[in-house]
């Protein structure tokens, strides 16, 4: 209950930074963004975030499930690798790449940001599938199950919470990053943190960081409420009985 009030009174924090940056008004010969623009630039953003984690979902899982089979054994430590390697290039190289050889706008953000926000979720399949009990596997073949009886009943479920928590983490940082694609003219809140840093307003930048904050909140909650919900009942059992040792 703690945690949730908590976030309620940060979220409140910063939408009531957002409506007091904007009811400035003016700053010195710079006007602020309107109400219709901070949403309209909060509608892009969350367009461009929701887009890009789509399609990281659809290829960052089959390659992640893929790579802990055994027939591509001696090439799933190379797709693991360059998945933690990827993570280590700075965020601003993506963009900059995607908009030197896409062009500047929305398409290119949407590209730079699904490379981005793959490369955590293929680790985190990989790292789930991969930590499920050999025994219990063992067993639902010795009942009878058939290979993929044994991946869709016993191995996906069993690693759903990792792969949700790699989602969850892909989600959050992209919301970030996503604000960096302002500097490529793909929209979103990144535009308004841009525009205050290229004319040196503090009150313009804080206007389209405070939002970006709120949003990144909201989906981290969000994704986090839906990890518990599909974390199997003996999973939090045995969760349990371990923080209790």
């Amino acid at each position: 209950m703690s945690k949730t009030i908590i976030l309620i009174i940060l979220l409140v924090l910063l939408l009531g930074v957002t409506v007091w940056m904007t009811a400035l008004g003016e700053v010195g010969i710079f006007k602020m963004a309107p109400p219709g623009k901070v949403l309209r630039s909060t509608l892009r953003h969350v367009q461009i975030v929701g887009a890009a984690e789509a399609l990281a979902i659809l290829v960052g899982i089959p390659v992640g499930f893929f790579a802990t089979r055994r027939a591509l054994r001696y090439v799933s430590p190379v797709l693991v690798g360059i998945a933690n390697v990827g993570q280590t290039i700075p965020t601003l190289a993506f963009i900059g790449i995607a908009g030197a050889v896409l062009g500047m706008g929305y398409q290119a953000a949407v590209v730079a940001l699904f490379i981005y926000a793959m490369l955590p979720i293929i680790r985190n399949t990989y790292a789930g599938i991969r930590s499920v009990d050999p025994a219990v596997i063992e067993a639902a073949r010795g009942m009878g199950m058939s290979r993929w009886q044994v991946t869709w009943k016993v191995e996906l479920p069993l690693a759903r919470p990792v792969i949700i928590a790699g989602i969850r983490t892909s989600t959050v940082v992209n919301v970030g990053t996503a604000a960096v694609a302002g500097m490529i003219g793909a929209g979103g809140l990144g535009e308004l943190i841009v525009t205050g840093i290229a004319v040196r307003v503090m009150q313009l930048t804080i206007q389209g960081a405070a939002p970006t904050a709120a949003l990144a909140i909201i989906l981290d909650a969000a994704l986090g409420g839906l990890e518990e919900a599909v974390t199997p009942r003996g999973l939090k059992i045995l969760k349990e009985k371990q923080w209790q040792q």
